[in-house]
């Protein structure tokens, strides 16, 4: 299959995108012309950085984490009554997405209505596919970065994980330069923003559809309850697509491609392979868990799923703790290339 703009070839088997994504050395990671760190590297200078990064993902630093998330969430959900009507997307998602990442960075509250902001003009820049536009909000989101870099630097600023990474030393003993701190900051946040909130709108249109889960998932545990919304994430897969790019030539998506040709790896589509799921809309967390896709997989896998699966859990055991999730209305699909839901209308009644 191709992409019907660019004429790239897609993967969108499971089996292939398994192994394109399992090969760093044929299909490199160094897609874009802008610097991206840790994921836009290759080889050994990519294993350094994730190396140097990992502590920061690490199970202490999300145990510690929690408690804040929690009080995020409370911040949230206890202001809201018993049929109060909200967007899971952009009411919901979009806060809770801004404040949490706030929450872990040690990131001012004032910030919040700008990223907010920020968020909506990113998805209409991608969705419009203009490379000016999405020029143009990526400076915006570097300029708010550069600003935090810089306060981080100041004698009496606080000692939060913002100030950690300002002030990490690489291998060698020097500090990071300012374009790899801004392109840290990006990746953990910029793209996570938006992604987390189209999840929340996944999981809030599974619970409103599958109502009888609402119980159910109350119920379990936080290994358990991680690999349900992993599955639904998987069924209803908002992290459509990564780009690699031939360093040979190669046979894929059924065709010869020389080197140097940029590929597509549809998440999405693999992550509904008949081939390895049999019936995709199938939910089975413990079946399914080996092969799901919705983070990625081979030593590119996203570097932040740590964070994501527990800001997840934690709103959804807070929310059905407190609620039960209604429809309200007809839901608007994201455009690709985003996925899952732009907006979703829900009423919230309040249990017990």
């Amino acid at each position: 299959m191709t992409d019907q703009q660019t004429e790239r070839p897609v993967i969108d088997t499971h089996a292939e995108a398994v192994a394109v994504a399992q090969d760093p050395v044929t299909y490199s990671s160094h897609v874009s012309r802008f610097l991206q760190v840790p994921n836009g590297m290759d080889g050994t200078e990519h294993t350094a950085m994730r190396r140097l990064l990992a502590p920061f993902f690490s199970p202490e630093r999300m145990a510690a984490l929690r408690p804040l998330l929690e009080r995020v969430c409370a911040g949230l959900l206890d202001p809201l009554f018993d049929g109060a009507a909200l967007d899971a997307v952009n009411d919901l998602g979009s806060r809770y997405a801004v404040r949490s990442q706030s929450a872990w960075l040690g990131w001012s509250p004032d910030l919040e209505d700008e990223l907010i902001e920020w968020m909506g003009a990113n998805h209409e820049a991608t969705r419009s596919g203009e490379l000016a536009r999405t020029r143009e909000v990526a400076e915006w989101f570097d300029r708010i970065i550069t600003s935090i870099v810089t306060a981080h630097r100041a004698p009496d600023a606080p000692h939060d994980l913002t100030w950690e990474l300002v002030h990490l030393r690489d291998g060698d003993g020097q500090p990071l330069p300012d374009p790899a701190l801004v392109s840290i900051l990006r990746n953990w946040t910029g793209g996570d923003l938006g992604s987390l909130a189209l999840c929340v709108g996944v999981l809030a249109h599974w619970l409103v559809t599958h109502s009888q889960m609402q119980d159910e998932w109350e119920g379990l545990d936080d290994a358990g309850l991680d690999a349900a919304i992993d599955e639904v994430l998987r069924i209803d897969d908002p992290f459509t697509s990564n780009r690699r790019v031939t360093t040979r030539d190669v046979h894929v998506a059924g065709r010869d491609v020389p080197a140097g040709t940029q590929v597509v790896i549809n998440w999405t589509r693999a992550n509904r392979d008949p081939e390895a799921f049999g019936d995709p809309d199938r939910y089975d967390p413990e079946g399914n868990a080996d092969k799901n896709l919705v983070y990625g997989t081979g030593p590119h896998a996203c570097p932040g799923r740590p964070l994501a699966t527990l800001e997840l859990r934690v709103l959804t055991r807070a929310l059905l703790s407190r609620f039960r999730v209604e429809a309200a209305g007809e839901g608007v699909r994201a455009q690709f290339p985003l996925g899952g839901w732009e907006s979703l209308p829900i009423v919230l009644r309040a249990r017990g």
